[in-house]
């Protein structure tokens, strides 16, 4: 799991939702390489991890928000989302901005929903 790049909660519990500030492609502290793909891999990956710490799963995300730093890296990101997150489609919104933390090519920030028992 990576350490927060600025003074947020990576992952907080707010009644039954958990919610995944938005996440980059982080791997030891460091951007992976290979691009987009590489990127949105290992991103979900590190939603993933933080969900694990409570009790949750990707098939419990409801919503995500998708940043991309060029829009016409929507193809490459799309492939690579369908195949991290299987079959589960959660809702899903996509926008391109004028920049990312670390040079980053993507940003993903998660919903999930998790019943308390």
């Amino acid at each position: 799991m990576s350490t927060p790049v600025g003074p947020y909660t990576p992952a907080i519990r707010a009644g039954d939702w958990i919610i995944v500030s938005g996440q980059l492609g982080l791997e030891n502290g460091v951007l992976v390489g290979g691009g987009v793909a590489a990127q949105v891999t290992q991103t979900v990956r590190n939603i993933e991890d933080l969900l694990r710490g409570h009790s949750a799963s990707l098939s419990d995300v409801v919503k995500t928000t998708v940043l991309l730093a060029d829009i016409g890296d929507y193809l490459t990101m799309n492939e690579a989302y369908v195949a991290a997150f299987g079959h589960h489609r959660p809702a899903r919104a996509a926008y391109a901005v004028a920049g990312l933390p670390l040079g980053a090519r993507v940003e993903i920030e998660a919903w999930a929903y998790l019943p308390r028992s």
